[in-house]
């Protein structure tokens, strides 16, 4: 591993729970191996662009890394739906990150959507170097997963390989197609094409009760998340 940076941000007010204070810390590396990335999934972080980042929050550990146990998941009724409504219809490509007028576009509707309709924060950069600097180059090996119903691409995933199982980074879909569930049929696919790889997890990031835009993370069941003083426990 290769850091040219190590810092704490500032204390400032939760994004997930508004009630809290957050502080992450950070660490920006120049080459990553997946073996060196799976330790820091241990430990709680996590990876966007080159940016590796962990919760320092003073007084709050609701922030809790969560990760799917691929051989014993099966779908509740809502995640059969959303099979039924993808399997024949929506196929997914796995490839090696590249940029494209037609992804930045979808990128940039995906979050205008969500910022009129879920009150995320506009994006404060939506160009070519920003889209490159947080899915195109990347420290580690990453996947790029292109969904296409009919013919047009309607979500885009990133998606990291590590030793022992497939690390969710992004995943953003065209607002139109949200009748399909196209986030669901994302982590059902991360689960599928995991056990096929006979990889025991899939991580899908941080998980905050509380939070309406995270604790969906939890209907994958079973599940484990990363407890405080670093062990996994399942999610009851």
């Amino acid at each position: 591993m290769q850091t040219s940076a190590r810092f704490y941000g500032p204390m400032e007010p939760c994004g997930y729970l508004p009630e809290q204070i957050w502080r992450l810390e950070y660490e920006f590396v120049s080459r990553l191996t997946p073996e060196e990335y799976q330790q820091r999934l241990e430990s709680g972080w996590r990876r966007f662009g080159h940016s590796l980042f962990r919760n320092r929050c003073p007084q709050c550990s609701a922030c809790q890394s969560l990760r799917v146990l691929v051989e014993e998941f099966r779908p509740n009724r809502s995640q059969r739906r959303a099979d039924k409504a993808n399997r024949q219809r929506t196929h997914c490509t796995i490839t090696t990150p590249a940029i494209s007028r037609e992804k930045l576009d979808l990128y940039r509707r995906f979050h205008a959507f969500q910022a009129e309709h879920k009150g995320w924060p506009q994006l404060e950069d939506s160009g070519y170097f920003a889209y490159i600097a947080s899915f195109v180059e990347n420290p580690l090996p990453t996947e790029e997963w292109q969904y296409y119903r009919d013919g047009q691409l309607i979500g885009v995933g990133y998606v990291d390989v590590v030793p022992h199982g497939l690390s969710a980074i992004y995943f953003f879909y065209d607002p139109e197609y949200r009748r399909y569930s196209p986030g669901t049929w994302n982590i059902l696919s991360l689960i599928e094409e995991a056990r096929q790889r006979g990889m025991p997890y899939v991580y899908l990031g941080y998980y905050v009760r509380g939070c309406s835009s995270l604790e969906y993370k939890a209907n994958f069941r079973p599940c484990e998340v990363l407890r405080p003083g670093g062990y996994w426990e399942r999610l009851e």
